[in-house]
């Protein structure tokens, strides 16, 4: 179907860093060996379990490596090394457990490598001279429809529409992640271009946005809270989604109609309150705030675009049906959609917005 709304492409450039692991993994087992040395009394981490009840996870270690070839990230904070939750996730940086004890880790671990580094610069220039750049252009797409009364005012609706490629020759196939978003985003899309064409178009202005590089650290929903086409600060709320077509295996109840929701009540309690009575009066499914906990291991409010939103002080609801087994695997096929349950959820998001879209007054945030 063609949406005849206001289309616009928003272009956007990278870097893609490649490090082979095997040198990764040199170097930093000689800054664990000399960190443990220093700070545990001479004892050394040699299981795998130890080294990630250190440093999370075996990914934020490889990027140690990458900060430390990309000095240009210390300078852009001033000259000092990343201390605080939201510069760690704003350049990649994802912690699952206690801030000050991730904070700590990393502080440690990367002053550690960089002692280690400058005395071992063969080791450092064999490193990078086997990291590649290779550009790569995409582009965020974006289009809008114009509010009746308030076009000042803008609501965002997102998902992701890239994914993680190839791997040993088989396709990562996306359809739950992010296809599931991407579709929901056009359907309700279509349903406020209908009702613009019945003479009952939203109030507000509704902005559908696309985001790509979300796989490579939310980078098209980075790009564009740095280059908002239209002011963040007369942005409402952003609405994501982000795999809402399958249910989740680990759920302890059984009941399929259900949708994770994380972040609504983080910087909007009226938000939350709205979300709730929408969903009362509309298809009545189970919400589940399991990840929305501030302790959640998983970190899922800090791992979606909204949260380039949420930095910026806008409140949001990340829509999620949780992982499952086929996450990011090229098991991720069509046939496994659960079509009613997504149509089921598309309902309430839609719901939702248009609530928002056309309530006589902007949601306030907690401490107005």
């Amino acid at each position: 179907n063609t949406l005849h709304f206001n289309k616009l492409k928003q272009p956007y450039n990278f870097s893609k860093r490649h490090v082979l692991e095997v040198d990764t993994d040199e170097i930093r087992k000689m800054a664990f060996d000399k960190l443990t040395k220093d700070k545990r009394g001479g004892k050394i981490l040699k299981a795998k379990d130890e080294e990630i009840n250190y440093l999370p996870t075996k990914a934020r270690n490889n990027l140690l490596i990458r900060e430390i070839s990309k000095p240009d990230i210390c300078q852009k904070n001033g000259g000092k090394w990343l201390t605080t939750e939201d510069q760690l996730i704003e350049h990649g940086l994802k912690p699952n457990r206690g801030v000050d004890k991730y904070n700590k880790a990393w502080y440690d671990v990367v002053k550690t490598s960089e002692n280690v580094l400058a005395n071992n610069s063969h080791k450092l220039l064999k490193l990078l001279d086997q990291v590649m750049r290779e550009e790569i252009d995409t582009e965020n797409v974006v289009a809008i429809i114009e509010g009746s009364e308030k076009p000042e005012e803008y609501l965002v609706i997102s998902s992701h529409l890239d994914h993680i490629g190839t791997h040993e020759g088989e396709i990562n196939n996306a359809a739950d992640d992010d296809g599931s978003g991407t579709v929901t985003l056009l359907e309700i899309a279509e349903a406020f271009q209908k009702a613009v064409a019945d003479g009952k178009g939203p109030k507000r202005s509704v902005i559908f946005l696309h985001v790509t590089g979300e796989e490579k650290g939310l980078l098209g929903s980075a790009y564009y809270a740095d280059n908002p086409l239209y002011p963040l600060a007369n942005t409402i709320a952003n609405l994501n989604i982000d795999m809402v077509g399958r249910t989740d295996p680990k759920r302890v109840s059984n009941n399929p109609n259900y949708i994770y929701l994380i972040g609504s009540d983080r910087l909007s309690t009226e938000l939350h309150e709205i979300s709730e009575q929408v969903n009362k009066v509309t298809v009545n499914i189970d919400l589940d705030y399991t990840y929305n906990a501030h302790d959640d291991p998983n970190r899922f409010y800090f791992r979606s675009d909204h949260y380039n939103f949420a930095k910026n002080n806008i409140p949001v609801i990340f829509y999620f049906n949780g992982t499952h087994d086929d996450y990011h695997k090229p098991t991720d096929t069509v046939e496994k959609i659960e079509f009613d349950l997504m149509e089921t959820r598309a309902r309430l998001i839609f719901a939702t917005a248009w609530e928002l879209a056309n309530r006589a007054e902007r949601i306030k945030l907690i401490e107005e």
